[in-house]
């Protein structure tokens, strides 16, 4: 029986995160390079944002490059670059068919000219899609993040666009690059290891999380659906007593 009948349609998250850990892991495993590994991670992508549309969760999030990934080799970098922007050439028609809109959050522009140029023209093409809202996490980081929503808010406090004395979390929360989505409810991550490597840091306050061995290109359909389920256990209850 496969788990998707376990699922509660009613008990949804509304929004999943995923750190998708273990392309490098998988590749060596079978003795071929790390870019072979990104390469089948793709499929992995496509699985996972296939799911969460048919369950119909509103979003979903995908930590894909994080500023700290700059720091890898040049011919990594420049194959994650290649890899993305042929991605969005694959898939932006599919994306489109099945009302599915992108979003991306992070320094997006440190990106190669080529994908902004092709990321931007996706985010635009999917802009009407009132479905799924995908949001991929490029030249990401949450440090980066909220060190950009601070100094940006300082800026308006020295204009006087707004009084120092106003702010509180949800003013805090409009200079994130997350601002109008959701907190995730559920972060799943891959590979076995079990920490959130500055991803979502403030989002993540109250999110349940849940760590699979299972090494990213390996993860699909049915992996998902029990990371659904094993939420769907859980009693939320964010700092209160019920």
């Amino acid at each position: 029986m496969s788990s998707k009948e376990l699922i509660k349609t009613d008990r949804l998250p509304l929004h999943v995160a995923i750190i998708m850990d273990g392309n490098g892991r998988w590749a060596s495993q079978k003795g071929m390079d790390r870019i072979f590994g990104h390469q089948h991670g793709v499929d992995a992508v496509r699985e996972v944002i296939e799911c969460a549309a048919e369950l119909g969760i509103k979003y979903l999030t995908l930590y894909a490059f994080s500023t700290e990934n700059w720091g890898r080799p040049d011919e990594e970098v420049t194959a994650l670059m290649h890899i993305m922007v042929e991605s969005l050439n694959n898939e932006t028609d599919t994306l489109i068919r099945n009302n599915i809109r992108l979003k991306a959050i992070g320094d997006v522009g440190r990106l190669s000219p080529d994908v902004k140029k092709r990321l931007f023209e996706t985010i635009e093409l999917t802009s009407p899609a009132k479905g799924l809202s995908l949001i991929v996490a490029m030249s990401y980081s949450s440090r980066w993040e909220i060190s950009e929503a601070a100094r940006r808010m300082s800026a308006d406090v020295t204009s006087g666009k707004i009084d120092p004395a106003s702010i509180d979390e949800s003013i805090f929360e409009s200079y994130l690059s997350t601002q109008g989505i959701p907190d995730p409810d559920l972060l799943i991550r891959t590979s076995g290891e079990l920490r959130i490597s500055n991803f979502l840091l403030w989002q993540l306050a109250y999110t349940e999380l849940y760590f699979t061995e299972i090494l990213w290109p390996d993860f699909g359909k049915e992996d998902f659906y029990d990371a659904i389920v094993d939420y769907q256990k859980r009693d939320r209850r964010f700092g209160k007593i019920h």
